[in-house]
C-alpha cells in the first residue's frame, strides 16, 4: 500500500491512497483525514486503507490523477524525528572531514540525534538558505514511520512496529556543523528542515527488497541532472531499522507517527571508501563524502557544496525501473526577508 499527503489549507494536509504506479489516488477522509490520524489507530484504519488500495488497482475505487508536486511530505509535521547513522563508512568520512576522533563504539552502538519535526519541507519545495557559505549539503537516506513502541522494546519488537517506509533528504549545513558540535551539545542550526518522498509505502509493498529491517535497493541521487550517487541502501548498513528504533526507545516510549532515519546511505569500495559515479563507483549520497575522498586522494576537495539554483533529486526504483516512492526534487533558493 502506498500513502501520500496532499497539500491543502491546513498544516497537516489530507491523506490519500496512491496507486502502485503513482498515477492515481483516492481520497480517504471518511477513514482518516490525515496520516497522523491513520497512524494513531492503525490496527483498525490500516486494513480499511488496504481495501481502498486494492480497489484502486482493480479500478473499482473512485480516483483522481496523482501529481507528486501537489504532495507534502507524508507527515508534514511529526511528534518526533530521530535520525541515526547506520552506515559507518559515512560516519568515518564525515568525522575525518572534521578531523574528529572515531569512537570504537561506532560498530556496536548507533549514533542518533533528535531532529526538528515541527515542519518538514514538501518533496518539491525549495531549500531556502540565506548564505551559500553555510555549506548547504543534501543527505539521501531511508526513513521509517513507526506505530507505538514501548520503552525497552527489542529489535524484533521494534521491527514489527514499522508501518511505513520513505525516502529522506536530511539537509545539512556543513559550514556550521563543526562549530556547533564543538560546544558539546549537538546539532541545531546546522540541521534545518528536512524533506521526505511524496509517497510512503508499507514494508510488504517492497517485496523481497525489504529484508531483516533493511531496504536492499540503490538510492539514486542526482545534482543538476547528473548522477551523483547510486549506493545500495541494504549494503554496509551496520544497524538495521529494528536496531535503530530499539535504540531510540531504550529510555523512552515512541509515539505512533515517530520517524526514524537511517543516516546517509553510503557504500564502501573494494579498495577504499568508494569511488564517484563518473569513475564507475556507487558514488555518494552527500557532497561531503565526495569532498573527503578527494582530499584523501589529492590533498584537496574540489567539489563545491550546493549553490543557489542547484537542483537535487533523490529517488529509488524497483527491478523494472519504476519509481517506488516518487522523487524528492528540490532547488536551492536564496532566502529573502519579507
Amino acid at each position: 500500500m502506498k500513502l501520500a499527503t496532499l497539500k491543502d489549507s491546513t498544516r497537516d494536509g489530507r491523506l490519500v491512497v496512491v496507486s502502485r504506479d503513482l498515477t492515481r489516488c483516492s481520497e480517504v477522509g471518511h477513514i482518516a483525514r490525515t496520516m497522523q490520524a491513520a497512524l494513531d489507530d492503525w490496527t483498525h484504519v490500516g486494513p480499511r486503507l488496504a481495501l481502498v488500495a486494492e480497489g484502486l488497482e482493480t479500478g473499482s475505487q473512485p480516483s483522481t490523477r496523482f501529481h507528486e508536486h501537489e504532495a507534502a511530505s507524508p507527515l508534514p509535521r511529526a511528534y518526533q524525528f530521530a535520525d541515526g547513522s547506520a552506515y559507518v563508512n559515512h560516519v568515518e568520512l564525515v568525522r575525518k572531514s572534521r578531523k574528529a576522533e572515531i569512537p570504537a563504539s561506532l560498530w556496536t552502538d548507533p549514533l542518533m540525534y533528535q531532529g526538528g519535526s515541527d515542519g518538514f519541507l514538501g518533496p518539491r519545495d525549495p531549500i531556502v538558505m540565506a548564505d551559500e557559505a553555510w555549506g548547504v549539503d543534501l543527505e539521501g537516506e531511508i526513513a521509517v514511520i513507526v506505530d507505538d513502541v514501548p520503552m525497552g522494546a527489542s529489535a524484533e519488537e521494534a521491527r514489527a512496529a514499522i508501518r511505513l517506509v520513505m525516502l529522506l533528504n536530511d539537509v545539512s549545513l556543513r559550514g556550521l556543523t563543526a562549530g556547533e558540535l564543538a560546544k558539546g551539545f549537538g546539532f541545531f542550526q546546522s540541521k534545518p528542515s528536512s524533506a521526505f518522498s511524496p509517497v510512503a509505502v508499507t514494508p510488504d509493498e517492497l517485496g523481497e527488497a525489504w529484508k531483516e529491517g533493511k531496504l536492499h535497493l540503490p538510492l539514486l541521487v542526482g545534482i543538476n541532472g547528473k548522477p551523483f550517487g547510486r549506493a545500495d541502501a541494504g549494503r554496509d548498513m551496520i544497524f538495521d531499522f529494528g536496531q535503530l528504533v530499539a535504540h531510540a526507545a531504550r529510555t523512552r516510549k515512541l509515539a505512533a507517527g515517530s520517524i526514524v532515519g537511517s543516516g546517509t546511505v553510503s557504500n564502501k569500495g573494494d579498495d577504499g571508501p568508494g569511488r564517484p559515479v563518473s569513475e564507475g563507483g556507487a558514488g555518494y549520497s552527500c557532497i561531503v563524502e565526495q569532498r573527503m575522498v578527494e582530499m584523501l586522494a589529492d590533498g584537496a576537495a574540489r567539489t563545491p557544496f550546493l549553490a543557489f539554483g542547484d537542483v537535487v533529486r533523490i529517488e529509488m526504483k524497483d527491478g523494472h525501473g519504476h519509481s517506488i516512492f516518487g522523487a524528492i526534487e528540490q532547488k536551492v533558493e536564496k532566502f529573502e526577508a519579507r
